[in-house]
């Protein structure tokens, strides 16, 4: 493919391929030339111009494919335009040639199409150039139409399309004839001729004034016909001519003087008058239809009305949101009028009116709800609160009427009912929208919203009090504020009301559509509000029979009430749970004796009262079962069974009551039958077993002898199948923006879609999403899926023999019925039987025997040949997952066969469609059937059936199952993917684009191929690069696909490339693709935009695409628009906001939940990547959507104030210049989009945390700023942040002000520390003060004192219990003592940390609101604030723990709970208090504790006792009255009581946190502990108690082992280590004691404290130490495994390998050894014998594992810390205590030769530090008593050691080995030192001999001879008198080898230098003190003595300069010492 790269075509590579490589070859050079010619010289272009024409034209004559001709007609018309166009005239002459030809073969045909698309883009680029030529050709193409076949009409159209757009106004005189050719095609029998031609006439509108004046009418009627019979995309492609075509006659200035009569612009009223007519009377024309109306026969036919409602949506669209506004209440009266009585037609039947209704709220949705901003939307509201009032006051007029009893009256009411329910939906739907910014609109009392629906809630008919409920519900959803109000008063209504049949029915739907609210509601509703309703509905069900009038209405309400009420939940239901249970067994006959006795009383009328009531009970019973399921307890389940077998006694008499009350029964018991189904569908299936049969018996009669004739295929079987296999049937059973709409057109036309009022039980039951109304289908309809269901259940629980029976059954009732009756009864038999498959495959059951298989195969395969492509669908899946329950692969085989036979033997579409997707289906269930021989025949047969171009149908099934098989036969298919790829690409090459399910096909095997082929396509070998190549081929065919499926296919594909093989994608042009569909300016008109299936995908590749390369994409996207490409207009300037602004601009128009989403993630990627670099420009989009809201005056009324202290940071901050004239890109952007905005402020921020300091450092940030102005930090925009966040705080949006306040804290939080480097001391954040405080303001009063808070609280929880649920003051007082706790932790925090509070950077948590002024002040001032209130705060807190405690316990114990409640939560609200709880518990606990340890548990409380009067009244004595209050406790035990219930908190707390608890939960938790043991009096309870001791040290055990952080470890440790301490002191102040008491008895007969008291046994479970050392073995193992014993022995762990442990690793282990060396403290002196080999074990094998030489020659921590840990370990008393010396030293002893064995191991030394261990050995020697180290075998071993590292070449070592032994030479014992001094003095004294010759090279060398002379001069001070003479006398010369003489010293290096002057002080120091030796020796050595001389002088020469010098440089002895001081 390489070879096609070139300007000219390559003929020789050319002519070498195969018939088909060559169509691919052309289309990759066609593909290269578009891109390469736009950018080649024009020199290059003259040059091979006439060359290139020839091979272009020629290509002409090859029959090229569609793709092909498109590219070829392009690149000549680029070429042309680039060019020399002198040559052009012969090539147009040309094409009409071949057009003129009279050939009419079908291989022909390409060419003469090819010619047609040619002329087409010719005219379309070069236009006017080509002069008059156009007449002639347009005539030749017109001409040539006549007889032109359908795929000829429609390139025609396209190319006519073409030729308009590039003449312009030069085409006029031929627009007529134009106009006459596309009128007809406009009414084509091929759909895609009438796209084309509508594309055609909408490019003519644009110069043809006749269409728009003249020929308006005929226009209009034109398209009403285009759209009879039309398919989706007809439906789109005219629609959006017809309103562009009003709207330009609507708008339209000019007339031009040839328009004969004298034309005026036609009025708003006309055009809508026209788009009227249409939706009305449909296509028949404004004549005909009289006649017809006459007879009573003419009905508007669906598809025109929905054809009309998208014009009506494109009609305002393209007008605009602002003509919207302006002419609203024109436009509203006009769409309401279309459902007004006065148009009989329209609304005669309820199928027509529900269809109509749904078609205006469409409307309404589209433009209200699309087009207008939130304040226009408002407006809206109002306008159709004033149409509502109106339409109220004329139906009172006819009600009061009534008395007159004259007909027009009645239709007043029945006429406005249609108009009301519009209404009401678009106001419901506007609210909910607007969510909390609808407010002022429902406070505003002129306008009157509530009281307008409330008002007609008593409507005569039923759908509008029905609507009126549901739009209280949005009022609900979008305020809950007012949910309990409504409440309130549609309760109080009811009960007044009860006599009025309406009032009953309306009020009990408004009450059941509030209730159904409760759930989406966070703050709940009052708990009193359940008994309220609960007895309200007794009320009316016992009511119910003393009015016959109302009976029926009384017992419906009751029943709906109680329905409704069981969506609460468990928590409030249980309360009412035994009186609905009574009901429910009360409404049913108890025997079947007393339902034959029913039978035979009663009438018609008292027969529907009571179905009514049981289908209301059942009702009931499901909305418990399915929402109360945790009080569903055996009990309970045994208290609902004994009505249902009366129940279903009475479905079975249904028929025969039928028969004897005549018709009127009909609905009330098939809406019984229905509930009854439903019932049982969620119950358990063997709480009915007794029923099966006789339920069976009911299903099959009903899915076999249905009422209806409806074919109901459209709403039972798409769950049934695939959702892949549904992309099969077309756009209408997809997610497309008209789906509200085209649903009734898929429903037949019997039926047109649910509504509410036909099942007024839906309305409290959210089932589906977002505002839409629930749609519940007509009883006779939703009886059948509802059997379908259970069917499905039953049929899996029946016995396999009972089965076989039942499917006959079916069987045999199919082969009955005849005609379209047997139709129906196939459809639901296969819908119940597949239902039934499902289940079984769920629950892994079996089928059953062969007959019953055969049964059901038979069933199935004739389904699979029926002629409805569902059925055939869902026949298909259903045979697949008949093989999947069955399992077996004979049988499967066998399926497949049968298929196999079929395909090779039919000929009909039917059932080659049918059979071909079965083979794909068995593929889904059985992933891939083994056997190759299998999968090459079926693609055998697939291949061969996808070439059939004489169907597309059998094309587009058979392409879709190898698709399926592609996907799922895995490694398998690899042989095929080639074969399969070229089939694809030639096909994609060659199909008509009209066939576009073909396209969608092929699309999707590319996309399977391509999966298939998944990370081998990064290969660089030709066979993979070559089915690279052809992917990406066919991707860009279909990338030029006209259909937007197509692309989206294309799309995806070109994801997964980029996905697998992102080097080889190209991404430039894939953003600039994608960017093209998402943002043209003429696809953001709102819904005529492309596809949401098309943006979907294109958004998703956008998400995946900034996931890897945000930058790129970015770039890419705004290097778009600057190439300003004619055909590519984009709405918004994306020069200046970017992809990331097109996007937010986009998402804020955008409707769609999934589409919304992926945009928001694709924003927070790029964010994530991009904002630290592209800072301003990110803040500069949030504040732009945030300020386009924002109500300016005010911000800048509180900036005024600040203006001049800004004025610096805004030099810095280019954004903060704010004038609100200038053009916001985002205009009144929605809430939601808002809110976003502002948590992209916050995501900023914690993206620039984690890129650096600078960004919170003004200082800095200003320098960095100055080196590099492009540099951008987060501080400098602190004005704008703090500004963004209070826009936010201070909107309408309650959403919103929660972000803000959010963001303000995070603003506050991050930035509080930050000093202000102008005025020091003082913090940046002090001079937004103001604006903080305005902010909180409305949120907070800041000033108050935590009990007024409280207190404050407590009385807003009197008043808010009328509003919302107890539990949201539990909540508020919760958060309020949580924000104080956090204070009163960071100012003890802080006081703690004062002396580095620089570094220690300030936290502020909640508190933000009290606290944001005391930023500023020190710790000092901070904890003064806090302190005067602690008083109260600290009891406060207690009882909230207290709280905590009781709600905390196990259920069991719930019945010791105090009965009202808690102090801050009441006992219903139990549940639902809890939350709050767990959110703020740990806080309060870490702030108690360290409030109790601040006092040291020694307060007295003054208020105790007698000031009882003074006492602040807290809410812990609110509950207490003064007499009940309990005796006053003694400190003593109130201490205790505190002490327990922290103590307690924190064990229950630890012992297991849940897997989801915060991590910060955890740490306050141990820190609380933590500040607990820090103070004597409760360490000594835990000292004194030791089995709590244990029990704690348990828990932290576990905790150790649970949580992975290293925090949390290291915070159990220091808790373990207090534990530790407190036993210790136990132990201590017990000897003490008793040593004091015995006096002067005998020493030895102290008991034993300590454990292990005489026999050293240590108890696990019981002793302390045992609790302690396992812990400390857990850490110790977790990060060295190689000191369990038992894994070392294994070959999983080599010993001697040495680890390098994290810095978290190494502080738990140094923590962990610090806890052992503390352990033998507590125990006896046996205790400590049991302890010490474990001990002294870990101690050293921490050593040995971590002493890794490191490159400074530091000590690892765990180094230091484990020779810390040994250190106190032997210098413990009981080394020395009689009864344990001897086994402790036997014990050292065997540990110090553990130390020196390591030495001995092999391959030891190389990496281990012997300063380590040298240092260990050391330190046995000097903390030991002698008689452990001056063994002879081990002092020997010792030595030894040391001579071996005297001898090391490392100068580090040696110097430390020296330092070493200077500290053993000088113990006190000379047993101890003396050996040591004889063995190695002598090797010292010989090395600083040696060293005379080679002097030291560097600064480590010298400090190893000044340490060797240090331990010499110290030998010299200890040893004897007579000896020391010797000594001195071997030390002088060699000091003073050292010196140098004048010349010498000179040219010396440093460390040369530094030695002499070393030697020099020695030397005057030991001279005077053994000035005989000193004397004798220079006596005997004049060379000596002149050396000693000359360096005297010259140090006394430059003495002054040496001491200058020395202070600031001093030697570097100092440099390398001990890190602890070990010794």
């Amino acid at each position: 493919m390489e070879l096609a790269h070139s300007l000219l075509l390559n003929e020789e590579a050319y002519n070498q391929l195969g018939e088909f490589q060559k169509a691919e070859f052309i289309f990759e050079w066609l593909q290269f030339l578009e891109k390469l010619l736009p950018v080649t010289s024009r020199a290059d272009i003259r040059e091979n111009q006439k060359k290139l024409v020839e091979q272009l034209t020629s290509l002409l004559n090859n029959s090229p494919g569609p793709p092909t001709r498109r590219l070829v007609a392009k690149n000549l018309a680029v070429l042309y335009s680039t060019g020399d166009t002198f040559s052009v005239y012969q090539t147009i002459d040309k094409c009409n040639e071949l057009i003129r030809s009279k050939d009419d073969s079908p291989s022909y045909l390409p060419t003469k199409l090819a010619a047609v698309v040619c002329l087409g883009y010719l005219y379309k680029k070069l236009g006017r150039i080509l002069g008059n030529s156009f007449t002639d050709t347009v005539g030749n193409v017109l001409k040539a139409m006549k007889n032109a076949e359908s795929q000829g009409r429609y390139e025609i159209m396209l190319s006519l399309q073409n030729i308009l757009n590039g003449l312009g106004a030069a085409a006029i005189p031929c627009h007529r004839d134009i106009y006459k050719a596309a009128r007809s095609c406009l009414t084509d029998r091929s759909m895609a001729v009438r796209c084309a031609a509508a594309k055609c006439l909408l490019e003519l509108q644009n110069e043809a004034v006749f269409m728009w004046s003249a020929d308006l009418d005929s226009v209009v009627t034109l398209c009403f016909k285009s759209f009879e019979g039309s398919n989706y995309d007809v439906r789109l492609a005219v629609s959006k001519l017809l309103g562009t075509v009003l709207a330009r006659a609507l708008t339209s200035k000019q007339t031009t003087a040839s328009t004969r009569h004298n034309f005026h612009r036609i009025s708003l009223d006309e055009a809508m008058e026209l788009l009227g007519t249409g939706f009305l009377r449909g296509s028949c024309g404004f004549l005909r239809a009289s006649g017809d109306m006459l007879k009573g026969t003419s009905s508007v036919s669906r598809d025109v009305r929905v054809g009309v409602t998208q014009a009506y949506v494109v009609f305002v669209s393209t007008l605009g949101a602002q003509w919207l506004e302006r002419n609203f209440s024109a436009f509203l009266s006009h769409t309401l009028y279309l459902v007004s009585q006065s148009h009989s037609k329209a609304v005669q039947s309820q199928m027509d009116a529900i269809g109509c209704r749904r078609c205006v709220s469409f409307i309404l949705r589209a433009t209200v709800g699309g087009l207008l901003g939130e304040k226009a939307q408002i407006a809206a509201a109002k306008e159709i609160c004033q149409a509502i009032w109106k339409l109220k006051k004329l139906v009172d007029g006819a009600v009061s009427d009534g008395n007159l009893e004259t007909k027009n009256s009645t239709t007043d009411v029945t006429a406005s009912q249609h108009v009301l329910v519009c209404a009401l939906q678009e106001l419901g739907s506007l609210i909910h929208g607007l969510g909390t910014t609808a407010a002022p609109l429902l406070q505003d009392s002129s306008t009157g919203v509530l009281e307008a629906v409330i008002s007609v809630i008593l409507h005569p008919s039923i759908s509008v009090r029905l609507t009126a409920a549901w739009c209280l519900r949005c009022i609900a959803v979008a305020l809950p504020s007012y949910v309990s109000l409504l409440l309130d008063h549609c309760i109080e209504r009811l009960t007044t009301l009860k006599s009025s049949p309406e009032a009953v029915t309306g009020y009990s739907f408004a009450v059941a559509a509030l209730l159904g609210v409760v759930k989406h509601c966070p703050l709940g509703i009052p708990h009193g509000k359940g008994k309220v309703i609960m007895t309200v509905a007794e009320d009316l069900l016992c009511s119910a029979s003393q009015n016959s009038r109302i009976s029926l209405q009384r017992t419906q309400a009751g029943w709906l009430l109680i329905a409704a009420l069981m969506t609460l939940g468990p928590a409030v239901v249980q309360h009412h749970l035994p009186r609905m249970l009574l009901l429910w067994k009360c409404i049913f006959p108890s025997s079947p004796k007393d339902l034959e006795t029913e039978k035979t009383r009663g009438d018609s009328f008292t027969w529907q009262v009571t179905l009514e009531g049981r289908a209301g009970a059942l009702c009931a019973i499901k909305s418990f079962v399915s929402h109360c399921a945790g009080l569903l307890t055996d009990e309970v389940v045994q208290r609902l069974l004994p009505p249902l077998p009366s129940a279903v006694d009475l479905l079975t008499q249904l028929s025969s009551i039928n028969k004897s009350y005549g018709n009127s029964l009909k609905t009330p018991s098939t809406v019984y039958r229905h509930k009854l189904y439903e019932l049982l569908a969620v119950l358990p299936p063997k709480t009915y077993e007794g029923s099966f049969w006789a339920v069976l018996k009911e299903l099959v009669a009903d899915l076999t002898v249905p009422d209806s004739q409806i074919d109901t295929s459209t709403f039972l079987l798409p769950p049934l199948c695939h959702e892949n296999d549904l992309l099969l049937l077309g756009p209408l059973l997809q997610d497309t923006d008209h789906r509200f709409i085209e649903e009734q057109l898929l429903l037949g036309n019997s039926i047109a879609g649910g509504s509410l009022e036909y099942d007024p039980y839906s309305i409290y039951d959210q089932v589906t999403k977002g505002d839409s109304v629930p749609k519940p289908l007509p009883p006779v309809l939703s009886v059948v899926s509802a059997a379908t269901r259970l069917f499905g259940v039953l049929f899996s629980h029946v016995a396999e023999s009972h089965r076989l029976q039942v499917l006959e059954q079916l069987l045999n009732s199919i082969k009955q019925t005849k005609g379209s009756r047997q139709q129906i009864v196939q459809l639901n038999v296969v819908s119940a039987f597949s239902t039934s498959l499902k289940h079984l495959a769920n629950c892994k059951g079996s089928l059953g025997p062969e007959e019953v298989r055969r049964s059901a195969l038979t069933l199935v395969m004739s389904a699979l040949e029926s002629n409805n492509p569902l059925l055939r669908c869902a026949a298909a899946e259903c045979l697949a997952r008949l093989a999947q329950v069955v399992s077996d692969t004979a049988f499967t085989a066998g399926l497949a066969q049968v298929s196999f036979d079929k395909l090779k033997s039919a000929r009909d579409v039917v059932s080659r469609t049918g059979h071909s997707l079965a083979l794909g289906c068995l593929y889904r269930y059985l992933g891939g059937i083994g056997s190759t021989q299998h999968l090459n025949a079926c693609v055998g047969i697939l291949y061969t059936l996808s070439q059939d171009s004489t169907s597309p149908d059998v094309q587009a099934w058979a392409l879709h199952s190898l698709s399926l098989i592609v996907d799922l036969a895995g490694p398998l298919y690899h042989v095929h993917v080639e074969p399969t790829l070229s089939l694809v690409l030639m096909l994609l090459l060659t199909v008509p684009p009209a066939y576009t399910e073909v396209h969608q096909s092929l699309g999707r095997c590319l996309n399977a191929l391509i999966t298939t082929l998944g990370p081998e396509l990064q290969g660089s070998s030709t066979t993979v690069s070559a089915l690279r190549t052809s992917c990406l081929l066919g991707c860009a065919v279909m990338q030029d696909n006209p259909d937007c499926l197509v692309q989206a296919q294309a799309i995806s594909c070109l994801q997964q490339l980029h996905m697998f093989a992102p080097r080889h994608v190209n991404l430039s042009s894939l953003v600039s693709c994608l960017c093209e569909i998402l943002l043209d300016n003429s696809v953001l008109v709102n819904l005529c935009s492309s596809y949401l299936l098309l943006r979907r995908a294109v958004v998703a590749c956008l998400r995946q695409l900034v996931q890897r390369e945000a930058a790129e994409v970015s770039e890419y996207a705004v290097a778009l628009v600057k190439e300003n490409r004619e055909d590519f207009t984009p709405d918004v300037n994306i020069r200046e906001i970017g992809l990331e602004g097109a996007l937010l601009g986009l998402l804020d128009k955008e409707l769609d939940q999934r589409l919304c989403q992926d945009i928001k993630e694709t924003l927070t990627h790029m964010l994530t990547s991009m904002a630290v670099e592209k800072l301003s420009f990110w803040l500069k989009l949030c504040k732009d959507v945030l300020a386009a809201s924002a109500d300016f005056n005010t911000v800048v009324s509180i900036d005024t104030t600040q203006e001049e202290e800004t004025a610096k940071v805004d030099d810095a901050s280019i954004l903060t210049s704010d004038s609100d004239e200038r053009f916001h890109p985002f205009s009144n952007p929605r809430w939601s989009t808002r809110v976003f905005a502002a948590e992209c402020v916050c995501k900023i921020i914690s993206q620039c945390e984690n890129a650096g300091s600078a960004h919170f450092d003004v200082t800095l940030a200003q320098e960095r700023k100055q080196r590099d102005s492009r540099d951008d930090f987060l501080v400098l925009h602190l004005a704008d942040l703090i500004r963004m966040a209070f826009m936010a705080a201070t909107d309408h949006s309650d959403q919103l002000r929660l972000s803000g306040l959010q963001t303000l804290q995070i603003v506050v939080r991050k930035f509080a520390a930050v000093p202000e480097p102008e005025f020091p001391g003082h913090v940046i954040l002090e001079q937004y003060q103001a604006n903080v405080g305005a902010a909180l303001r409305p949120a907070f009063a800041p000033e108050t004192p935590p009990d007024v808070t409280a207190k404050a609280c407590q009385a807003g929880k009197e008043a808010q219990s009328q509003q919302y649920n107890e539990s949201t003051s539990t909540m508020e007082i919760l958060a309020v003592l949580k924000a104080w706790a956090e204070v009163y932790i960071v100012a003890v925090e802080k006081q703690k940390n004062q002396s580095d509070a620089h570094s220690h950077c300030f936290k502020i948590g909640n508190s933000a609101e009290e606290n944001y002024r005391d930023v500023t002040s020190s710790a000092g001032g901070l904890l003064d604030l806090v302190q005067a209130d602690l008083g109260t705060l600290s009891k406060l807190w207690l009882a909230a723990l207290q709280d905590f405690a009781l709600l905390t316990l196990p259920s069991e114990y719930a019945s010791q709970l105090p009965a009202e409640g808690g102090t801050f939560y009441t006992a219903e609200t139990i549940e639902n208090a809890r939350p709050h709880y767990y959110n703020s518990w740990a806080l309060i606990l870490y702030a108690t504790a360290l409030w109790l340890t601040s006092t040291g548990f020694v307060v007295s409380d003054p208020d105790e006792g007698v000031t009882n009067l003074s006492r602040p009244v807290t809410p812990t004595t609110m509950c207490q009255d003064s007499s009940t209050r309990p005796l006053v406790k003694s400190p003593e035990d109130v201490n205790t009581d505190r002490f327990h219930l922290i103590l307690g908190i924190s064990v229950e707390f630890l012992c297991s946190p849940r897997s989801d608890a915060a991590m910060e939960n955890i740490i306050a938790c141990l820190r609380a502990l933590h500040a607990l043991f820090d103070v004597p009096w409760p360490r000594s309870k835990i000292g004194g108690d030791q089995e709590l001791g244990v029990e704690l040290l348990n828990v932290l055990h576990r905790l150790i082992l649970t949580r992975e952080s290293p925090d949390i470890q290291l915070a159990a440790l220091e808790v373990v280590q207090l534990i530790l301490f407190a036993a210790q002191e136990h132990v201590k102040e017990k000897r003490r004691s008793a040593e004091v008491d015995d006096g002067a008895a005998e020493k030895e007969t102290l008991p034993e404290f300590g454990e292990g008291k005489d026999t050293g046994g240590l108890i696990p479970g019981k002793s302390l130490v045992f609790a302690t050392l396992e812990l400390c073995v857990c850490i110790l193992v977790r990060q060295l495994p190689q000191l369990n014993p038992k894994l070392t022995c294994s070959p999983a762990v080599q010993s001697g390998k040495h680890l390098l442990l994290s810095e978290d690793g190494s502080r738990l282990v140094a923590a962990a050894l610090v806890i052992l060396s503390d352990v033998p403290a507590i125990c006896s002196p046996e205790g400590s014998i049991s302890v010490l080999p474990t001990i002294l074990y870990l101690i050293i094998g921490v050593l040995k594992e971590t002493a890794v030489k490191l490159q400074d020659g530091q000590l690892p921590l765990t180094v230091a810390a484990s020779l810390q840990a040994l250190k106190g370990l032997l210098s413990s008393p009981m080394a020395r205590a009689e009864k344990s010396r001897t086994a402790w030293t036997d014990l050292l002893r065997s540990a110090l030769f553990t130390v020196l064995d390591c030495w001995n191991q092999d391959g030891f030394l190389q990496e281990c530090d012997e300063v380590s261990l040298l240092t260990a050995i050391t330190v046995f020697i000097m903390s030991t008593s002698p008689e452990v180290t001056t063994i002879e075998c081990l002092q020997n071993h010792c030595i030894e050691k040391f001579k071996i590292t005297l001898d090391s070449k490392d100068p580090l070592v040696q110097c430390k080995c020296y330092q070493l032994l200077h500290s053993i030479f000088q113990h006190p014992n000379k047993t101890v030192s003396y050996p040591y001094i004889h063995s190695l003095s002598p090797s010292i004294v010989r090395k600083l001999q040696e060293t005379e010759k080679a002097k030291p090279e560097n600064a480590a060398e010298l400090q190893v001879i000044q340490e060797g002379i240090k331990v010499v001069t110290a030998l010299t001070a200890t040893a004897e008198e007579e000896h020391r003479a010797h000594l001195v006398a071997g030390l002088l010369p060699i000091l003073l080898s050292f010196l140098l003489d004048e010349n010498a010293l000179v040219s010396a290096t440093n460390s040369a230098k530094s030695l002499h002057e070393f030697a020099l002080q020695n030397l005057m120091q030991i001279g005077p003190q053994y000035s005989s030796v000193f004397k004798k020796l220079m006596a005997a050595s004049p060379t000596m003595k002149a050396r000693l001389e000359s360096a005297v002088k010259g140090n006394q020469e430059s003495i002054k300069a040496k001491t200058a010098k020395h202070a600031k440089n001093p030697g570097k002895s100092s440099s390398i010492q001990l890190k602890t001081n070990f010794l």
